[in-house]
């Protein structure tokens, strides 16, 4: 069985709650359905019974929850043994944002490529807010992105970078202007805790997909937005955007390189982890 689904059967077999399991483990509801679905179809078995006071787990799930767990502790102690050769080859497949590409990466993957010049890298990129999500999904290896603050107990991070989140905006544009913020994930989470903090009812101008379409909205006057820092000393942006005075100061945003806890030990994911950054 795929280890993945294993993991999700048990956060599911700790939460009782498809919900919270879906979120925290950043899939869908549906395909979170799909998998336990499969698993007792696998087993033969029902793993766990809906009824009107939530999800409990059957005598079988209680068993499959036991068996469950002694696979991932065997497979993390058989990787664990493994040690790295010195002509380590295949692929790592590497997410990231283009500002991380731009800013992070270099100083993050140069001693890998030193160590291990045979390895070849898939970059992808695409918004900040879907990374842990295609991470957790199995799409990529290992992800560059904002750690939240509470990270799914499938993965694990380590901070390579912190940043600000400011208020930047076109110059001129008035104080009590409406705000840009991103549609979804960290940033506009903690826009919103500053809204609140300072209890405004802000007007929202825009709430674009990623960072680098705000920041051009901003340039056009739409209104006032909030963006890492790091994103706005990266962009094109930069000398025509003015930074304001956020009272009090927003977040900082810890950024980490992601990935799955049970890929540790995997020969390429752990010459990545292991490798010092410039």
């Amino acid at each position: 069985m795929d280890h993945r689904e294993l993991e999700l059967f048990l956060h599911l077999a700790r939460t009782l709650n498809y919900g919270r399991t879906s979120l925290e483990s950043h899939v869908s509801a549906a395909t979170l359905t799909r998998t336990i679905q499969r698993l007792e179809v696998r087993t033969g078995s029902r793993l766990f019974d809906r009824g009107p006071r939530g999800v409990v787990l059957t005598a079988d799930g209680r068993r499959f929850a036991t068996y469950a767990e002694q696979v991932l502790a065997l497979w993390g102690d058989y990787r664990a043994g493994v040690d790295l050769p010195p002509d380590l080859t295949g692929e790592l497949r590497i997410f990231a944002t283009v500002t991380a590409c731009e800013s992070l990466l270099p100083d993050l993957l140069a001693p890998l490529r030193d160590a291990h010049p045979q390895i070849r890298l898939d970059i992808r990129t695409g918004d900040a807010a879907v990374a842990l999500a295609r991470l957790d999904e199995g799409e990529v290896d290992a992800a560059v992105a904002g750690i939240p603050k509470r990270l799914p107990d499938t993965l694990i991070s380590r901070t390579i970078a912190t940043t600000d989140l400011i208020l930047v905006s076109a110059p001129g544009v008035p104080a009590d202007s409406p705000y840009v913020v991103p549609a979804r994930g960290l940033v506009r989470e903690a826009a919103f805790r500053w809204f609140r903090h300072r209890g405004l009812r802000p007007g929202i101008a825009a709430e674009p997909d990623g960072h680098e379409a705000l920041l051009a909205l901003v340039d056009l006057g739409y209104g006032i937005g909030i963006v890492p820092r790091l994103v706005l000393d990266t962009s094109t942006f930069s000398g025509r955007l003015v930074e304001r005075r956020a009272d009090p100061p927003l977040d900082q945003l810890p950024i980490g390189l992601c990935v799955r806890r049970t890929d540790l030990h995997r020969p390429l994911v752990t010459a990545l982890w292991n490798a010092p950054m410039n």
